[in-house]
């Protein structure tokens, strides 16, 4: 923008300066001491003023082009900023979906590779121990083992869950603070820790 109203505003003063010296050679005198009835001076005048009228009309259309031809460019520019922007905060929002999902699926996991190895020692202990369990014990065991598995279930559908919220929001505007936390979420830790505490109460009974 600024290389062309420079070079705008230096053929404008060109051309002012021509006319200017123009107007000095085809009327060398002040106007107010001429002697009227010159046809050439006043033919001459006629010519200057339609002369520097045109000038003056051709200068103006160039500004006026370079400032719209500027003005375009920064619209343009304005565009492609706000577009690249926007891309910014897209790709932000996706990684920070990304890493809450993963954050979540993490412990899911965790919650479910627990349940699964609390479900295997106790039926490690509960076969080489099978005549402790009887009554009371038993009922504890089978109580146990209801709320571990109870807690793989949970972990597994929680797991479904996270998977299809990510799918849901790189076609949304769903942001990580929109995770989906409740229900299984919530159950599966709890139930694990009741399946591990009735277990332990097993064994206990079982001693």
């Amino acid at each position: 923008m600024a290389f062309n109203l420079d070079s705008a505003w230096k053929v404008a003063q060109t051309i002012f300066a021509m006319a200017d010296v123009s107007r000095r050679v085809l009327r060398p005198g002040d106007p107010a001491h001429q002697q009227p009835g010159s046809d050439l001076e006043t033919a001459g005048g006629g010519l200057l003023g339609h002369v520097e009228a045109r000038l003056t009309g051709v200068v103006i259309s160039a500004l006026k082009e370079a400032f719209d031809r500027d003005a375009a460019r920064l619209d343009a520019e304005r565009a492609a900023l706000d577009d690249q922007r926007r891309r910014a905060e897209e790709a932000l929002r996706l990684e920070l979906v990304r890493q809450a999902a993963d954050r979540a699926l993490t412990r899911v996991r965790a919650v479910g590779v627990l349940a699964v190895t609390i479900w295997i020692v106790s039926v490690l202990f509960a076969m080489r121990l099978p005549e402790g369990f009887a009554g009371a014990g038993r009922i504890l065991l089978a109580c146990g083992w209801a709320a571990l598995l109870a807690a793989m279930a949970t972990s597994f559908t929680a797991h479904e869950r996270v998977s299809r919220w990510v799918g849901a929001a790189q076609a949304s505007r769903a942001g990580a603070a929109d995770l989906p936390e409740s229900g299984p979420f919530v159950a599966a830790p709890w139930l694990v820790l009741a399946g591990l505490a009735l277990v332990g109460g097993s064994f206990l009974l079982a001693l």
